[in-house]
């Protein structure tokens, strides 16, 4: 009998199957967070049009943003986003156009349409530019709000405002600092004016305008930013 036991294999046990780790479980979590707005905004839309997505956008962004940011961070964004379209929206009034309200879609910001309207350098890039100016603004007024309140909360807004504002202006695809960028080129060329001299005298207002916007959204940026050890 000790010869037959001693003959014997040994047994292995099999290997466990391997558990997802914890930044696989969180990632997968972040991203069910972030496409369920999305799904559901796709079922909201086939089932019910387009209209609702004019009208209920702003509640499903807000309710898409809390699901990363919690609620009240997420209702600061949308105003400071709000703000933003609203320049595009009072400035295309002003200058006797026909815009719509702002439109939000979740994650990917909002629009404001202007129907109907013939392309003009001049009209487009005060109208491209109004948004960020104003958007900056109510980043300035979540800033004097961090500074007056000692609110950590504010001082993440005012930040992600000018941050926001700021990447718009990068002049590609359909940011406003592609629009703006057209329009300053045209100008510049002397189109969009019966006299070349008036356009070129635009653009280089369009030029400095923006160029201060920058600067303004950037010094922004940097009064509002909390150094990493006081994190």
């Amino acid at each position: 009998m000790a010869d037959r036991d001693s003959t014997l294999e040994p047994v292995t046990a099999p290997e466990p199957e391997t558990l997802p780790s914890e930044h696989d479980r969180s990632r997968a979590s972040l991203l069910g967070k972030l496409l369920a707005p999305l799904v559901l905004l796709g079922g909201i839309v086939l089932k019910f049009g387009a209209f609702t997505l004019k009208f209920f956008g702003i509640f499903l962004a807000v309710g898409g943003y809390t699901l990363i940011w919690g609620w009240r961070f997420a209702v600061g964004v949308v105003l400071l986003i709000l703000a933003h379209e609203l320049g595009h929206y009072i400035e295309a009034k002003r200058l006797g156009l026909d815009p719509q309200l702002p439109v939000f879609i979740p994650f990917l910001g909002a629009y404001v349409a202007l129907r109907n309207m013939r392309f003009d350098p001049w009209v487009n890039a005060r109208v491209s530019l109004a948004g960020p100016v104003l958007g900056g603004i109510a980043a300035a007024g979540c800033l004097a709000a961090a500074v007056s309140l000692d609110s950590d909360l504010m001082r993440a807004l005012a930040y992600a405002g000018f941050m926001l504002n700021l990447i718009n202006l990068v002049p590609i695809a359909f940011l406003d600092g592609a629009h703006v960028l057209r329009s300053w080129r045209v100008l510049r060329a002397g189109g969009g004016r019966t006299n070349p001299s008036d356009a070129q005298r635009l653009a280089a207002v369009v030029a400095v305008a923006s160029l201060v916007t920058v600067a303004g959204l950037v010094l922004g940026m940097v009064a509002a930013h909390v150094p990493q050890d006081r994190l």
